[in-house]
């Protein structure tokens, strides 16, 4: 987080309330795209101004406006000291003592378990991460992308070498996904500068993407787990409609852009192939030209020239550009069969306003992990 942000009037006028001191009812009522409030372990806080700065993203911290977001602000900032004098400019009051700690349907004795849950291991060291594992996992990655550029350089471009190469180069292209998810999530070491310096290395020269597209997409899909609206990982593009409600509103409203009884049919020929090749590809690079991020793309191009530089002296330009293409398409079906196994089983609804772990076990879903200090 960073500093910045506006006092405003610390109670509505004839609201008869100590200054200061307001009701669940009153700071739900800040939720408006440009007022918007929340609540910080009692403490609320006015982030209208501040969440355009905010460097998780607008999105993500507009989720929580109106509610209480002391999980959430637990579980998306490792050093909690740092960025608590940041909040101070933000504060306009507090919780009336009357007032519960929770709103809407979270469970307080849920919240307080898992606080107790989470201090026990906090305090047991499993949070703890070793930075030589994923160094050495990011050593088996080059090794891979090296070994497969070495094995049709010096046995040739046959059919045989290239598809092996190409299955080379699509393992390191998905275990690079997986290891800059860690990096990404600040969970490798302890300074985040080093965590967000790797990441851009991991996603950006070895895959050719941007970290600021994955960190605000990706945590947005954590702060609000398979709700529409809230989850970019659920939005698709009317292509599919998932769950229980997203089907029944359709068919009210009689929206029809694609077949929908049959998705579970074309879900083979739209879904795994296309996602990264296409979809996500597209996505990545608009994003970074309209956001003017240049950073990201000059990472991202360096991937690029490394790839072509390598592999076009052994099968042309389009020669190469096939192969990317096919390397992509592989990738693809690993992904996309690998998290759709524990997202789309989830029950996809709209808010519910839940408490942290309620909303996030039901997909088995990784909560970002705490670094030792």
């Amino acid at each position: 987080m960073g500093g910045g942000g506006q006092q405003t009037e610390s109670a509505e006028p004839g609201s008869g309330k100590a200054e200061g001191v307001y009701t669940w009812e009153e700071v739900q009522m800040h939720s408006s795209r440009n007022d918007q409030w929340l609540v910080v372990n009692r403490k609320v806080y006015n982030i209208s101004q501040w969440a355009k700065r905010h460097p998780g993203g607008f999105r993500v911290i507009s989720h929580y406006a109106g509610e209480d977001a002391t999980e959430a602000f637990t579980a998306f900032h490792p050093d909690l000291k740092f960025v608590q004098k940041f909040l101070k400019p933000l504060l306009v009051g507090e919780l009336a003592a009357t007032e519960p700690s929770q709103d809407g349907k979270k469970n307080a004795t849920i919240i307080k378990d898992f606080e107790s849950l989470r201090a026990e291991v906090e305090k047991e060291g499993l949070f703890c991460t070793k930075p030589l594992f994923f160094c050495l996992h990011m050593g088996h990655i080059l090794l891979l992308e090296a070994l497969a550029w070495m094995m049709v350089t010096y046995w040739g471009t046959s059919w045989t070498m290239t598809l092996l190469c190409a299955a080379m180069l699509a393992t390191s292209q998905a275990q690079a996904g997986w290891l800059q998810h860690d990096f990404g999530h600040l969970s490798v070491f302890k300074k985040s500068k080093w965590n967000h310096l790797v990441h851009k290395f991991v996603i950006g020269h070895l895959k050719g993407a941007s970290a600021n597209w994955w960190n605000h997409r990706h945590f947005q899909h954590h702060a609000k787990p398979n709700i529409f609206k809230k989850d970019p990982d659920v939005n698709m593009l009317d292509v599919f409609v998932l769950g229980n409600t997203q089907p029944v509103e359709y068919g009210i409203k009689k929206i029809k852009h694609m077949p929908y009884n049959h998705q579970h049919k074309y879900f083979f020929l739209v879904g795994p192939p296309l996602l990264i090749p296409i979809y996500f590809h597209m996505q990545i690079m608009n994003t970074m030209i309209t956001r003017r991020d240049w950073v990201d793309l000059a990472w991202s191009l360096s991937y690029y020239f490394r790839y072509f530089y390598c592999y076009t002296p052994l099968y042309g330009f389009l020669g190469s550009l096939a192969l990317m293409t096919f390397v992509r398409f592989l990738e693809s079906h690993w992904f996309v069969w690998v998290t759709q196994m524990n997202h789309i089983p989830m029950e996809i609804e709209y808010e519910k306003n839940q408490d942290w772990l309620t909303m996030q076990v039901p997909g088995l879903l990784k909560k970002k992990t705490h670094k030792c200090y």
